[in-house]
């Protein structure tokens, strides 16, 4: 490699600390936002009955099952599209970037607005789903707004301008918990229908905004060309989707027909702990992705692997931790009868690191614009679920479903490696050192987790482990903090 591809130049040193800042304060939003989630539930459980409580949850998990079909997937051509039309001048008053994110608004919303005029036109007038009719159109109505405000956040995510996107987030969580309760309040006879509309105003509120901030910017509804680009990457994403959220869903529903609701209580309630960690990561992730498609771009792989590394690194310390301190978090948070629920944290939260990794390869198949190998595996992974689920709930009980999950997400991650490596013949990373140090974790994690019934075994446990993790991984952990010093004074 050249001596200028290996040395950053201003532009890449900017964006790097731009990603290094972006990536620190999404976590810690994250985790305020998810800690505010956590505070005020107690709240909600005390003004909903259960049966109010899963109403409004099953119009929740419709959005989110429609949403992939409506939104057409366009969110996914994003951060390619950002390369390949670049904010250069198309007009006097458009960059071409901001006439891209406008014309795939135009282009979800229509297809939204006439999927909404189907169901308005033919839709039994009792309704379905489980809903009223008028909540029906209140579902479909919001899926014509909702996307606008993915379009805007990952549109700031890729420019780096993370201030203003936290700043949508904080605003809809508080929104959304403040109309809430109000309207529970004054809708006694309705709270299902009050939650779900204290859920729907602030966010469809906000649609609007940035529905109108995209509009004026690009000054662009209907481009056939950025249509035709955004389809191309979109349509194929749509079974990714779907099986996503199949993998991530299934289980409840088996549990449920091969146990008992009991079962899924106390599974659930371990799923919801062990997934916080997702928070966490999925905030280092998204601020990752920008700088790792300009890398890309430039053909910069060794600042790629460079970084990646100690990303990755950062990760497995952050899931052994939380792996560690669990049973208290749920001894914290739940009542003795939940207390249970425990030994499902540490199999969800190895499967959360899992998604971590595997997310690497993803980004490349998105960069390459091959989405639909993407889907390809996301529905060869669900299957995999459903036939572990299967074989292993009925013997082993509900705990089984975490270790079904595990299994499925690290099946994934193969078959995403597979692709990139084998079938796109692009090598990015040090893909055998990645391998080890997830098997590591994974062996590391499921044995603090199964000492969960001593605390004093279990910590000595994860001390030793993540001391020599530390020692191992000494010069990344310098190296990351001295990036992080050096970037926040501004200097390369």
């Amino acid at each position: 490699m050249n001596d200028s591809a290996s040395r950053p130049d201003a532009t890449e040193t900017d964006n790097a600390g731009k990603a290094a800042r972006s990536g620190i304060w999404y976590v810690i939003s994250n985790v305020m936002i998810r800690a505010v989630g956590i505070i005020t539930a107690p709240i909600y459980t005390r003004l909903l009955t259960t049966s109010e409580t899963g109403y409004a949850n099953n119009f929740n998990n419709y959005v989110s099952i429609f949403y992939v079909v409506m939104g057409l997937c366009l969110i996914y051509s994003v951060g390619r599209a950002k390369i390949d039309f670049p904010s250069k001048k198309r007009t006097d008053s458009a960059g071409e970037f901001d006439a891209y994110m406008s014309a795939i608004q135009g282009l979800s919303s229509l297809f939204g607005a006439i999927v909404l005029i189907c169901v308005i036109l033919f839709s039994p007038s009792a309704g379905m789903l489980g809903f009223d009719k008028p909540v029906v159109i209140i579902l479909f109505a919001y899926l014509v707004l909702f996307p606008s405000i993915d379009y805007m956040q990952y549109k700031l995510r890729f420019e780096y301008r993370y201030k203003e996107n936290i700043a949508i987030s904080v605003f809809i969580t508080i929104a959304t918990i403040v109309l809430s309760i109000s309207l529970i309040l004054l809708m006694p006879d309705d709270k299902g229908l009050a939650k779900i509309l204290g859920t729907v105003i602030p966010s469809a509120f906000v649609a609007l905004i940035c529905y109108a901030v995209l509009l004026k910017r690009g000054r662009c509804l209907v481009d056939i060309k950025y249509w035709k680009y955004a389809l191309a990457i979109g349509i194929p994403m749509i079974p990714h989707g779907l099986a996503m959220i199949l993998l991530a869903r299934i289980d409840v529903s088996m549990i449920q027909k091969m146990c008992d609701y009991s079962a899924v209580g106390l599974y659930t309630s371990g799923y919801t702990i062990g997934s916080l960690l997702m928070f966490i990561t999925n905030a280092v992730g998204n601020a990752w992705v920008p700088l790792f498609n300009e890398r890309l771009d430039r053909g910069d792989i060794e600042a790629i692997r460079r970084d990646n590394r100690i990303l990755m690194e950062a990760g497995c310390f952050m899931t052994l931790c939380f792996i560690a301190v669990a049973p208290e978090i749920i001894k914290l948070l739940y009542a003795r009868p939940y207390w249970e629920s425990m030994w499902v944290v540490a199999p969800v939260a190895l499967g959360t690191l899992c998604q971590y990794f595997y997310t690497n390869y993803v980004n490349a198949e998105l960069f390459y614009k091959k989405t639909a190998l993407i889907a390809v595996n996301s529905c060869v992974a669900a299957m995999v679920n459903i036939i572990l689920n299967y074989i292993f709930i009925g013997r082993y009980g509900y705990i089984a479903a975490a270790y079904t999950t595990l299994a499925g997400y690290f099946v994934l991650m193969i078959l995403h490696y597979v692709t990139t490596v084998h079938v796109l013949k692009k090598r990015i990373y040090k893909d055998g050192i990645y391998f080890l140090m997830l098997v590591l974790t994974v062996a590391a994690g499921t044995l603090i987790g199964s000492l969960y019934g001593g605390i004093a075994m279990r910590y000595l446990a994860a001390v030793i482990i993540i001391a020599f993790l530390a020692w191992m991984w000494r010069r990344d952990i310098k190296a990351f903090f001295l990036m992080l010093r050096t970037r926040k004074g501004g200097t390369s």
